[in-house]
């Protein structure tokens, strides 16, 4: 069933949010944030988590459809492919080495100053898909991070960065970053162009209204960077798991891990896990609008300053 009616009730929620007093304490006074589309923000999000899409896995006619949506969205904010077609189609063997096809979905917002070196602003759209006959909706993981995406896209068209951004929505995450590691086997540009890659996975709903930003501890150049949001952010931003063994250590746990093994700096935005992590009860009314929100302006800020003040790269 298509929830229609949800839409409407979280774009009140989300006005009502963001007009909150807490909101608006959160806000360090005097910073002009960047400004998104918070109406389209919220309808991405439930485009992308409808049943229809049918849990958009990789391969599949539900992640076609999102396919779809997304190819549409990137050309109604007017971006332009960064190849010959903003799609890039791939085969990569999965988990179980069975041969998957999957297709990137790869634009550019070109810089007005150094339009040769790159940030690459990433999300993974395809979710888990059919389970046992339940859509699995997965708005949280990773519909948040896909529309978030596209709605940073819309600002720095307004606002056109120093250096060129490369929008990147992956396919095939779920069945090992695959998406990721085509775009960087062989990647569309030269390596040593890109300045870093800015992941987002899961930014939709904290219960403790934390979202975590990962890539600090184990690279100096980007401390700095990640301290200074977290100054400014509207939200609750921690700075963590990104050291130690096992899954507490995000560093390889989504598609920035394709970037870390070729030395390419990264940055990764999310929340821990919450009980509806891959489950068919990860649907668009559980997401917590103002939070959301606040999330999406987070990384857009942080895309702004290492647009402004990226690190240099480490020289062999």
């Amino acid at each position: 069933m298509v929830h229609r009616r949800f839409p409407v009730l979280l774009a009140t929620l989300l006005t009502t949010a963001l007009h909150s007093p807490s909101v608006a304490t959160a806000q360090p006074a005097r910073i002009a944030l960047p400004t998104l589309d918070s109406a389209q923000l919220i309808r991405d999000l439930f485009a992308l988590a409808d049943d229809s899409m049918e849990g958009r896995r990789v391969g599949t006619r539900g992640g076609a459809r999102a396919r779809t949506y997304l190819l549409a969205r990137l050309k109604q904010i007017g971006l332009q492919p960064l190849g010959d077609s903003v799609s890039a189609p791939f085969k990569s063997a999965g988990r179980g080495s069975t041969e998957t096809n999957g297709t990137n979905l790869l634009a550019v917002v070109r810089g007005t100053r150094e339009p040769d070196r790159y940030i690459v602003v990433s999300a993974h759209y395809d979710h888990v898909g059919v389970r046992n006959g339940q859509v699995y909706p997965g708005a949280d993981d990773n519909a948040s991070g896909t529309s978030s995406v596209l709605a940073i896209a819309a600002w720095l068209t307004a606002h056109p960065p120093a250096h060129s951004v490369i929008i990147a929505l992956w396919d095939g995450e779920e069945s090992g970053l695959l998406g990721a590691r085509a775009f960087l086997a062989p990647p569309p540009v030269p390596l040593e162009k890109i300045i870093a890659n800015v992941n987002l996975d899961m930014v939709g709903r904290n219960a403790k209204g934390e979202l975590y930003v990962a890539g600090g501890a184990p690279q100096p150049s980007m401390q700095s960077l990640i301290d200074a949001t977290v100054g400014v952010a509207p939200v609750k931003l921690i700075p963590g798991h990104d050291t130690g063994t096992g899954q507490d250590n995000w560093t390889n746990q989504s598609d920035q891990g394709a970037f870390q093994a070729k030395g390419i700096p990264w940055v990764y935005f999310g929340v821990e896990d919450h009980p509806d992590y891959h489950q068919p009860t990860d649907v668009p009314h559980r997401i917590e609008p103002g939070f959301f929100f606040r999330c999406a302006t987070t990384v857009a800020e942080f895309v702004r300053r290492l647009d402004a003040a990226p690190p240099r790269r480490p020289t062999s």
